[in-house]
């Protein structure tokens, strides 16, 4: 193998792994992740105006009952996402309220449902009762602050209330383990480029020294004594 001919090699393999690390990181993320400002207070005290949330986008189908979801429904709220909380899934009974001690709680398939996510613990904020069985294909959604959230409740004539999950945009996640994943691969892949790069360097700096080594031809035939 010529001088420098290895490192030469290794720098294209280096640089090339790292160039599909750090970009296919980086694109991955760009398409499974998005960043928003919460913009109302119908979340607080979970989310409040000013909060930068990520949340990854998920298929409607793929939530479940307690998920924080971005929905998009023109029809209902003009443009733009709105955030709101997953009470009850396709066959769900949702009933408010029923009292529990001294609190007043919503129920799923008639039981009384834990909610500390609920601002001052007041499950129906004033709405009146509702009564309802989530169709198929549909989500029933409230947010987290009764009092001053426009949700399923204000739309219990319409599919009681519910939403399509085709509505939904994106999940919210509270995890930082993903993102930072994320940003170690990206910075990882750098790395290596750099790497590369080094060794690309060194490859040349050798074969430079190699070639400086060679003495040069004679300025004359010279004959076999």
């Amino acid at each position: 193998m010529g001088a420098g001919r290895g490192l030469g090699i290794a720098a294209l393999l280096v640089g090339l792994l790292g160039a599909a690390l750090g970009g296919g990181t980086f694109v991955y993320g760009k398409e499974a992740y998005r960043g928003s400002t919460v913009t109302s207070k119908s979340m607080t005290p979970t989310y409040g105006p000013g909060d930068r949330v990520l949340w990854e986008r998920v298929d409607g189908s793929e939530v479940r009952r307690g998920d924080v979801v971005l929905i998009s429904m023109p029809e209902r709220y003009g443009p733009g996402v709105v955030m709101q909380r997953v009470i009850g899934v396709a066959g769900d009974h949702v009933a408010c309220c029923t009292t529990v001690g001294s609190q007043r709680r919503v129920t799923v398939n008639g039981k009384p449902i834990a909610e500390p996510y609920v601002s001052q613990g007041d499950a129906d904020g004033g709405y009146p009762p509702y009564d309802v069985k989530v169709p198929e294909g549909r989500l029933f959604l409230l947010g987290d602050h009764r009092a001053n959230a426009r949700d399923s409740r204000a739309f219990t004539s319409e599919d009681g209330g519910s939403v399509p999950v085709g509505a939904v945009r994106g999940r919210v996640t509270d995890s930082r383990a993903v993102p930072g994943l994320l940003v170690s691969g990206m910075v990882f892949g750098a790395v290596m480029v750099l790497v590369g790069v080094g060794l690309g360097i060194g490859a040349w700096a050798v074969r430079r020294r190699a070639r400086a080594l060679v003495p040069p031809p004679p300025p004359w035939p010279v004959q076999p004594v």
